[in-house]
């Protein structure tokens, strides 16, 4: 099971609605659809995995039928097996998962699958590739994490980006990598060249007055690598 790049051509700029505006979030994802974006990274924090909260799937649920824009989710919670049914029930498209909160993943990245979703899994900037070797044919999307999880608004971190060139090396053809953390004007160029093809950006987009010429700028520096 892949993501259809037909669908969903990389370079995929995949906006945060972490860093949205929350008093006006069907605004917001109609300003992003104006603006060409086809994707939603959706950050769910549990305050125990990373010490912040966010939203949950009751929020990712209420606004599903008001867009076809891709539901990337990403489960930054310490018992993802336990909720996971509420984010395929709130129609998340792709659910990503932690190996740092689940050390055997495999099991969990089947659910997915089998639910008809795309299976995702997470890394931290300090957790080795060699961790998430074993599961890697069991994902459709690999996240490598470039800054440590929890806080938007961090600086790029990037030595992950040795972890990206391998993890090019190992993935089948059909996984996206996609990237989370500090994708801006000045790192997506260099993200783009070491292998990614989704690039989650918040303050890059939001922080901007027009949201299409930011997507179309990061767009066209990560096209141009």
């Amino acid at each position: 099971m892949t993501i259809s790049a037909s669908v969903h051509r990389p370079p995929i700029i995949a906006p945060s609605m972490l860093k949205c505006d929350f008093g006006n979030l069907i605004g917001e994802i109609g300003r992003l659809e104006t603006a060409g974006s086809t994707w939603l990274h959706w950050d769910v924090m549990d305050g125990h995995f990373v010490p912040n909260l966010s939203y949950g799937a009751m929020v990712i649920q209420s606004v599903r039928t008001r867009t076809k824009a891709f539901f990337d989710a990403h489960l930054m919670i310490g018992d993802p097996a336990k909720y996971l049914d509420d984010y395929i029930n709130a129609g998340c498209d792709a659910i990503t998962v932690h190996i740092e909160a689940v050390p055997d993943p495999g099991p969990l990245l089947k659910r997915i699958r089998a639910a008809g979703r795309q299976a995702g899994l997470a890394l931290n900037p300090v957790t080795p590739v060699s961790r998430i070797e074993p599961f890697l044919e069991e994902c459709d999307l690999v996240l490598v994490m470039s800054v440590e999880p929890g806080f938007g608004g961090q600086k790029f971190m990037p030595q992950v980006l040795e972890k990206v060139q391998s993890l090019k090396t190992k993935i089948s053809p059909g996984t996206l990598l996609s990237i989370d953390g500090g994708i801006a004007s000045p790192t997506i160029a260099s993200a783009a060249k070491a292998g990614c093809q989704v690039f989650v950006a918040g303050s890059a987009v939001f922080d901007e007055p027009e949201y299409r010429d930011a997507i179309e700028n990061l767009q066209r520096l990560a096209a141009s690598r």
